[in-house]
């Protein structure tokens, strides 16, 4: 079960149509679907995650608390809407593109993929393309 939470003013729009869409992406990475949580949030909210589990004192978009049992995702996802904003202008694309590439950044997180070595990043990178690509599908 894929559920929907906020910590601020942020109001997901279509939600069914982005549960659908998370389903597929854990499906097409020959996963299960357990029970995962995306919480949007503030920079603050998300910073005093950072710095109480993670010992990171820095900004960030996205944490995602794995609590995978064998091959089904089972996840809490937070999300900083703020930080969505400043990416997406700083990389001169929509809000919802950059929510999305966010949110399947978090899942394929969970299905094994890291981002650590630039081979990592170069795969997570074409890995987040691709299953962007997968929501228009869904529609």
């Amino acid at each position: 079960m894929i559920q929907f939470f906020s910590e601020n003013d942020f109001i997901l729009s279509e939600e069914i149509d982005y549960e659908k869409w998370i389903s597929h992406i854990i499906a097409s990475e020959g996963f299960s679907e357990g029970e995962i949580s995306y919480i949007f949030c503030d920079d603050d909210y998300l910073l005093k995650l950072n710095k109480d589990y993670l010992d990171h004192d820095t900004l960030t978009d996205i944490i995602t608390f794995n609590y995978n049992m064998g091959k089904q995702i089972n996840s809490d996802i937070y999300i900083s809407t703020e930080r969505l904003a400043e990416n997406a202008k700083d990389f001169n694309v929509s809000f919802d593109d950059e929510l999305r590439r966010v949110m399947s950044h978090g899942v394929l997180h969970l299905c094994g993929f890291n981002d650590k070595t630039p081979q990592e990043e170069a795969l997570m990178r074409k890995k987040e393309n691709e299953k962007m690509k997968m929501f228009h599908v869904e529609q």
